[in-house]
C-alpha cells in the first residue's frame, strides 16, 4: 500500500468520515437491478433452463451485464450442461 493512500486514509478520519467503503454517488442510479427484475429473470430460467443471458437480455430489453450479474450473483445460478442450476 503507498504512503500517500495511507495519509489520505488519515485525512479522511480527522475530517470526520468513518468509513473506508465508497460513499454514494451522484449520478444516475441502477434501475435494471430490481425485485421485479429478478422475479422475472427467474421466471424465464425456470421456464426454459436453455436460454441463455443474450436472449434474456434481448428479450427483457436490459444490458447483458446486468443480466449476468443478477442471475449468477443476485439468483445464484450457474451453467451446467447448457442448462441453468442453482448454486450449491
Amino acid at each position: 500500500m503507498s504512503r500517500s493512500r495511507v495519509y489520505q486514509w488519515c485525512t479522511w478520519f480527522w475530517e470526520g468520515r468513518t468509513s473506508l467503503g465508497d460513499e454514494p454517488k451522484s449520478g444516475r442510479p441502477k434501475t435494471s437491478t430490481n425485485e421485479e427484475n429478478t422475479t422475472r429473470f427467474d421466471e424465464l430460467i425456470r421456464c426454459d433452463r436453455r436460454m441463455k443471458i443474450r436472449e434474456i437480455a434481448l428479450k427483457l430489453k436490459i444490458p447483458k451485464s446486468t443480466v449476468h450479474e443478477i442471475v449468477h450473483d443476485t439468483l445464484g445460478y450457474r451453467k451446467v450442461s447448457a442448462r441453468w442450476v442453482p448454486k450449491c
